[in-house]
């Protein structure tokens, strides 16, 4: 029998809305928060430990929550105004989840390919941006994502809305600068910065091996140690008068330019 939460009092709702808003918390416990169909049912798909789904009846029907409880899942119905209060945003499509964090550990990372293509986003500032890298990544079919220097925390609600689910498809990885880039060069991955210093033009570049293409925050760039490090500096020639563009949409022209080297393989 599917049990039914009405307090704005109960301890699993209090919860839940301190996972949603505290990433201090979310280290601690190893739990965040899931919100949307499409985004609980792309982190089942990726292999997530979903511990609680909530539903409101009006939006995600009885059955649809009955047919989660297959994988293990623990599903309480919960009131409008419940939902009203842990909802993050409007479209939330009533349901949302609590699921288990991975662990991010870069060598932790696998790959089916012998020449794997990487996106490296060295701190990127903010959770949209954060966010819609991840969607370019999946979107590019990258093999993983390596975050260096992060600033955010990969769960923090902003970044999986503005991921629209990105986050659960494609493997992360994070690490110091220096930790990712000694394991790029352990791995013999080339490492291609997006800079304008000294740079080549980024369709120059044989993208066919394994590659590691590195973007930086948008206000700052690259810092000097991934210059340093780089197998080459790419840039993408502007063609009007502003020198900079998103960070993502830079990353999506280069690893597509990557993939059709690759001929989408």
């Amino acid at each position: 029998m599917v049990k039914t939460i009405s307090s704005l009092q109960n301890p699993f709702i209090k919860q839940l809305v301190q996972l949603k808003e505290k990433s201090k918390l979310r280290k601690q416990t190893g739990l965040f928060v899931i919100e949307g169909k499409r985004e609980v049912s792309l982190a089942i798909k990726g292999n997530y430990s979903i511990e609680t789904l909530y539903y409101y009846a009006d939006l995600f029907s009885a059955s649809e929550a009955a047919s989660l409880e297959t994988y293990g899942i623990d599903v309480i119905e919960i009131t409008k105004a419940v939902y009203e209060k842990v909802a993050h945003r409007e479209t939330t499509e009533g349901v949302i989840a609590v699921a288990k964090a991975k662990n991010f550990n870069l060598e932790k990372l696998k790959f089916k390919s012998k020449t794997p293509l990487i996106l490296v986003a060295e701190a990127p500032e903010k959770p949209g941006n954060l966010g819609a890298l991840l969607r370019t990544a999946d979107a590019a079919n990258v093999d993983a994502i390596i975050i260096s220097n992060p600033l955010t925390d990969i769960y923090n609600p902003n970044i999986i809305r503005s991921s629209v689910g990105g986050v659960f498809t494609v493997p992360i990885a994070v690490g110091t600068s220096e930790e990712v880039i000694s394991y790029l060069k352990k791995h013999h991955i080339s490492i291609y910065a997006a800079t304008l210093q000294d740079s080549v033009v980024y369709d120059s570049i044989d993208f066919t091996k394994a590659t590691a293409v590195v973007v930086g925050a948008e206000s700052t760039g690259l810092s000097e140690l991934w210059r340093e490090a780089a197998t080459a500096k790419i840039r993408i020639p502007m063609q009007g008068k502003i020198d900079s563009m998103n960070v993502s949409v830079a990353a999506g022209i280069l690893t597509f330019e990557a993939r059709r080297q690759r001929k989408f393989s």
